[in-house]
Formats: C-alpha cells, sequence, structure tokens
C-alpha cells in the first residue's frame, strides 16, 4: 500500500516555495522566502466519530512589508470516500489552528486521487433559508483535472514531478514519464532533491521492465553522466541494459530494436521478415524516433506508414549537385 499523504507532505516540504510559486503565484510575488517556518504537527481528536487526525503541513510566514505573521495549512486529500465530509474536516482544522495560534490561516488542499473527476468541494457553508451564517473556503488544487502538458514548459521542478500525477490518457503514460524524468534530470535541483523527485514520479508512474528500459536509452544522452548515474543506480530494478552501461552505440541500438520488437508483437502480433529487416536498416536516432513514435500508433499499417513517410521525406531533400568534369 502506498503512503500517499507521507509522500506527498514529503514532496511539498521539500519544495515548499517552488509549491507556493506554481498553485499561488499571487501569494508568492509578496511572501518573503526567509520568513519560512515549519510547525510541528498539529493532531485534533474529530468528535464526532473519536478519530484522531493530523494536519499535513502547517507552516507560518510573512508576506513583505508586513509586520504580522500568518500561517499556510496545506493538506493533502487522496481518499475520495471522505470528500462528503472533508470540507467540515478543513473548517474544524482552520477553527482550532486559529484558536492555537491566533494568527490568520490561508487553507490549502491539493486532491491527489485518480477519480473522480468532477470539481472537488472547496468550501464549508453553515446558513439557513433566510440567513447565512458561515462561508469558508480553501483553496483547492485537483492534480487529475490538470493536463500534464500544460505544465512541459515550466521552469518549476516540482511540476515535473506532479505531472505523474495529472491528466493523461493510458497511451500516454511510457511518454508522461519519460518527459517527467527529462525536465527533472536536466534542471537544476541537487541530487538529495532529485532522488526525492524521480522517487515519487517512480512510484506513480510503473511501467513494465521494457517500458522504463526505453526510457533509459532515450534519456542517458540528454544528461551528463554524473547526473545519469545518480539517478539510475537506485532502479536498478528497471533492468540492466549493457549497452548502456559500456556506452557502446551498437548495445544501445540492439537494446532498443529488441525492446520495440517486444512491444510490437505483444500489441499487434509478429512482424514479418521484410518490415523487420527494414526497422533494422535504420540508424540509431532514427530506431529511438520511432520508439516515441510507436507509442501513439494504434494499428500495425501505422509502422509500415511510417516508414514510407520517411523515406518520402528523405526523397524529398534536394539532392546535392554533381560537379562537371
Amino acid at each position: 500500500m502506498i503512503d500517499h499523504d507521507r509522500i506527498f507532505k514529503e514532496i511539498i516540504k521539500t519544495f515548499f516555495l517552488e509549491f507556493v510559486e506554481l498553485f499561488l503565484p499571487e501569494v508568492f510575488a509578496d511572501l518573503e522566502p526567509d520568513s519560512i517556518e515549519f510547525l510541528d504537527k498539529e493532531v485534533f481528536t474529530d468528535v464526532t466519530t473519536g478519530e484522531k487526525h493530523e494536519a499535513d503541513l502547517v507552516v507560518k510566514a510573512r508576506l513583505r512589508g508586513q509586520p504580522w505573521f500568518f500561517l499556510f495549512h496545506v493538506e493533502a486529500q487522496a481518499n475520495r470516500k471522505e470528500l462528503q465530509r472533508f470540507p467540515q474536516r478543513m473548517f474544524t482544522y482552520f477553527a482550532r489552528l486559529h484558536e492555537s495560534y491566533g494568527l490568520p490561516i490561508y487553507p490549502v488542499v491539493i486532491f491527489t486521487y485518480d477519480a473522480p473527476l468532477y470539481a472537488a468541494p472547496h468550501s464549508y457553508c453553515v446558513e439557513f433559508p433566510s440567513f447565512k451564517v458561515m462561508e469558508f473556503n480553501y483553496r483547492a488544487i485537483q492534480l487529475n483535472r490538470l493536463h500534464w502538458r500544460d505544465f512541459l514548459r515550466h521552469d518549476n521542478p516540482l511540476a515535473h514531478a506532479l505531472m505523474a500525477k495529472m491528466k493523461m490518457t493510458k497511451q500516454e503514460r511510457v511518454q508522461v514519464k519519460r518527459e517527467c524524468l527529462r525536465l527533472i534530470l536536466t534542471g537544476k535541483v541537487n541530487p538529495a532533491k532529485m532522488q526525492v523527485l524521480t522517487g515519487f514520479v517512480d512510484t506513480y508512474l510503473q511501467l513494465s521492465e521494457d517500458e522504463d528500459g526505453l526510457i533509459k536509452a532515450q534519456l542517458v544522452d540528454l544528461v551528463p553522466k554524473e547526473t545519469f548515474m545518480e539517478w539510475v543506480s537506485p532502479f536498478e530494478r528497471w533492468g540492466k541494459i549493457e549497452g548502456l552501461k559500456q556506452g557502446r552505440v551498437e548495445g544501445r541500438m540492439e537494446e532498443a530494436l529488441k525492446i520495440l520488437l517486444r512491444q510490437y508483437k505483444r500489441r499487434f502480433g509478429l512482424m514479418k521478415d521484410k518490415l523487420e529487416t527494414r526497422v533494422r536498416a535504420l540508424p540509431l536516432d532514427e530506431i529511438e524516433e520511432l520508439s516515441e513514435a510507436f507509442l501513439d500508433f494504434k494499428e500495425a499499417t501505422d509502422l509500415p506508414r511510417w516508414l514510407d513517410e520517411r523515406v518520402a521525406a528523405s526523397d524529398a531533400l534536394p539532392k546535392p549537385k554533381r560537379k562537371k568534369q
């Protein structure tokens, strides 16, 4: 069982300023970064059920030019079954934190479940037909309603990891994981933080050994060798790729071909000899390009069509003129 609350609490705490910048930019613009202080955990008892609940993250902070402090209260909610009672629980947290600290509170919830896709609740009201007693609001961030492609251009390492929990199709899972890892590995985070980010992606985008191996083969040339090995070492369970480890182009090509042929067989059956010969004749860069394009193929005929288009594109290129003798 995955401890979703612990994982999200860890990554948000590690990248708290990035979290505020990504989802609360209007607050980040005035936030004083040096004022950030993580407070001890707060445990509350639900008087209606007798259950104890722990606030995920309580952070003391200050806005620039202001003498007073306020609290961020950030909750990560993974259990969709608790949605009906969740707004009331958030208000209870708010009331008790306000009672304990006497400070303004900025409540935020990040909803992390995969379904349902309809909008999560973001307020708690107490009202009568002729009188509204109270309306309590909190910021609601619902990952499954955010599309991963919208975060590709963000220069924010937390965004690159959270893409793994955003809206995607089943066919896009390999592509999303590759993009998450590519952005993280080519970003500017230290090795310890990089492991938090890549570990998060590995937890929430678990693929087959072949698929993970293919991602490795595509990433090895995109990052410095030291960074690549710092990332790849904890994930040796993904499989041994001798061509990668030895740095041989031949090994990488053979591995990429093997994975591609295996994936083709799984989806469309055994590849015909003539078609396999055409694929094996491709140079390494085109095999890797084909591996990426293959993720979007719907029918077996898509492969020969892709090869024909490559040939046609090559034939359309202007040929160098021969010098007259």
